[in-house]
């Protein structure tokens, strides 16, 4: 794919493919109800259908995660793919050719890269046929065998040889100038300056090929038969390999199983192997770098649960906490990170021999959730019996929990902590701000998460200075939200209190107000539609200039009117008012605010604030009144009557 894709393609290939049929096979229990289609949402695990799609405005949203947009954006959610990829996809299933950028320039970039990639592959195939037929194998054959791999795992995996020698592959591939170029471009040859020569990088070694999503071989990962230094040496950054982003193993582990419910991240790659020849054929292991933001975000699209596996002594404990605070940003609801800590000496491979695949998964069913190893981390070491000591804890946690996404899980962790303090929130927030304003963060806690050098890599510092392209995604490809305030991550959330009902923001200072009668209201009805019919609104409660009242009563005439209409069906029916549309946001958010036991519980309250809106509406409409510069004699009268009953409700409400 290449250059920009112009808009007028793009509108006219979403005008021609319905996105049902991109949903069909992907979304499970996608059935029809009503003019909407409804199932159980692929991005994240449930088992009440929140996932509604529109075919009329070709549009699709998940209540349950807030994950929408059109058949492009669900494309490049499910299937992982970048926007022109995506292009691609939906138009290979239309029929239709991409339109590419014939400048000279973009012609030879997209030569060059189709080149490195094929050339990427003829090493991938010379390496395995070196492992089949080398008269130097011996030594590397022995090595998979005695790690009790299978001839097999080990084509399944693509595993190959690299004999001795500094121009095996050079030979074999090198045999031009502009081979050779591409070569050291691939990260295959190493240019000695000095003598103005090359010779390749992978000497004496087991090689691994690294796969993207796609199944192209994009970089190689070598381990060392001999007492060569580094043990494990991986490709440097190249136009097709960024250690950052990519992760291996992943591409067999959803070859293997395409609807994968959870993933293991370990560290190495006979580690992902080794697990595969035991039946577990969902790990992946980074690329000699720390878990990057950027790989948990792209496995949460993926799977609802990722486990960390470490070992169990202290580096494996520091390990596991640096991946602790890249987590922490990046969980939301609906998505689980799980810490397993092995036996000290053991790795995942030595471990799955040792004991089975059916002993290891019950250690992987025991981990340790987020949550859990967070607050185990944190006060193993705090005097939590002391006033000092519970002031030094909520220092240390609470800027950490406050960097999470505004969720549920936040929330309960916030919770945890004034259970273990004795502090309510609002103190220890004032606590922490005031120790921040004394006391600034040095910069290492603000690189906390950022990926580690490549231990294991022969060029250091090249990682280092490396950031990643920006998506080139058109203008057109936003999600529902349309502003970036109200993505939601970014809206606040509500939860339910045992004191109340509380609002609490997406900021790092949560405060709690409590959320108003009308909101309530709100939130009965989205959760029991069916009493709209039962619920009587007073006259004059649509001149109120309350916007959740307007809300409310927008939602009781629309119920009335489709009274099984499921809150995706209503959010559909309202984008195309502009008016309405901009309530939803509001309706998600109340949506989730409230706990309800039952209908009777919510039908019983309802009945109650009857008396609450008659006076509401009555208010509403004296204001109209007494805001007008003069009024007719029926005018006069009709305010001294609503007056009048205004006072009645008060009395009777107080009686």
């Amino acid at each position: 794919m290449a250059g920009r894709i112009p808009q007028h393609f793009i509108d006219d290939l979403l005008a021609r493919v319905n996105i049902i049929d991109v949903l069909d096979g992907r979304v499970q229990k996608l059935k029809r109800t009503g003019k909407n289609y409804s199932g159980l949402c692929p991005f994240h695990k449930e088992k009440t259908p929140s996932f509604t799609a529109n075919q009329e405005k070709q549009f699709y949203y998940c209540f349950g995660c807030g994950a929408g947009g059109n058949a492009l954006g669900f494309l490049m959610e499910y299937e992982n793919l970048n926007f022109p990829e995506a292009v691609e996809e939906l138009a290979k299933s239309a029929g239709m050719d991409v339109p590419k950028d014939d400048s000279p320039q973009q012609r030879e970039k997209d030569q060059r890269l189709s080149k490195l990639y094929d050339l990427l592959s003829q090493s991938d195939q010379f390496y395995q046929e070196q492992l089949r037929s080398s008269e130097h194998r011996g030594d590397a054959v022995n090595y998979l065998k005695a790690r009790g791999l299978t001839g097999q795992i080990a084509k399944a995996f693509g595993i190959g040889f690299a004999p001795s020698g500094w121009d095996n592959l050079l030979n074999h591939l090198g045999q031009s100038a502009d081979q050779r170029n591409l070569l050291e471009e691939a990260g295959l040859l190493i240019h000695n300056e000095e003598r103005d020569s090359r010779y390749d990088r992978f000497r004496n070694r087991i090689m691994f090929p690294i796969r993207d999503q796609r199944g192209r071989t994009i970089g190689f990962g070598g381990r060392v038969l001999g007492d060569d230094k580094p043990k494990y040496l991986n490709s440097p950054e190249t136009p097709t390999f960024h250690k950052s982003r990519e992760l291996y193993g992943l591409y067999e582990a959803r070859k293997h199983n395409n609807k994968l419910d959870r993933l293991i991240i370990v560290e190495g790659y006979m580690d992902v192997v080794g697990l595969a020849q035991y039946g577990i054929h969902y790990a992946v292991a980074t690329l000699g770098t720390a878990t990057t933001a950027q790989h948990l975000e792209r496995l949460f699209k993926l799977v609802p649960e990722v486990i960390f596996c470490f070992d169990g002594d202290s580096a494996g404990r520091e390990a596991a906490l640096r991946a602790l605070k890249t987590t922490l940003p990046v969980i939301e609801d609906g998505k689980e990170a799980r810490f397993l800590f092995l036996p000290e000496g053991e790795d995942p491979d030595s471990l799955v021999r040792q004991e089975g695949a059916e002993a290891f998964s019950e250690r992987l069913s025991s981990s340790l959730p987020l949550s859990e190893f967070f607050f185990k981390s944190y006060s193993e070491n705090a005097d939590l019996d002391s006033m000092d000591g519970r002031a030094r804890f909520s220092t240390e946690v609470l800027p950490a929990i406050n960097s999470m996404k505004p969720s549920l899980l936040q929330q309960m962790m916030l919770d945890r902590i004034c259970d273990l303090t004795h502090l309510s929130l609002e103190q220890i927030q004032t606590t922490v701000n005031f120790h921040q304003a004394v006391q600034p963060q040095t910069s290492s806690s603000t690189n906390a998460s950022a990926p580690a050098a490549d231990s294991n890599d022969n060029s250091p510092g090249y990682y280092d200075d490396y950031q990643p392209a920006e998506p080139d995604y058109p203008d057109y490809a936003v999600d529902f939200y349309e502003s970036a305030d109200a993505q939601p991550s970014n809206r606040p959330s509500y939860t339910n209190k045992k004191q109340g009902f509380s609002r609490r923001s997406g900021g790092n200072a949560p405060r709690n107000t409590e959320l108003n009668f009308s909101q309530k209201l709100i939130a009965l009805l989205l959760h029991y539609p069916q009493l709209a019919h039962e619920f009587q609104l007073p006259d004059g409660l649509e001149q109120s200039l309350d916007a959740d009242l307007k809300i409310l009563s927008q939602l009781v005439v629309y119920y009335k009117q489709h009274p099984k209409a499921s809150l995706g069906q209503l959010v559909v029916d309202w984008r195309e008012d502009e008016q309405l549309s901009n309530t939803i946001v509001s309706l998600y958010e109340i949506s989730t605010s409230l706990e309800i036991h039952s209908e009777a519980d919510a039908r019983e309250y309802l009945t109650d604030a009857q008396t609450s809106l008659n006076r509401k509406a009555l208010e509403s409409e004296i204001s109209t009144l007494q805001k007008k510069h003069s009024l007719s004699q029926e005018e006069k009268l009709l305010l001294v009557q609503k007056m009048q009953q205004l006072h009645q409700v008060k009395t009777t409400s107080k009686a």
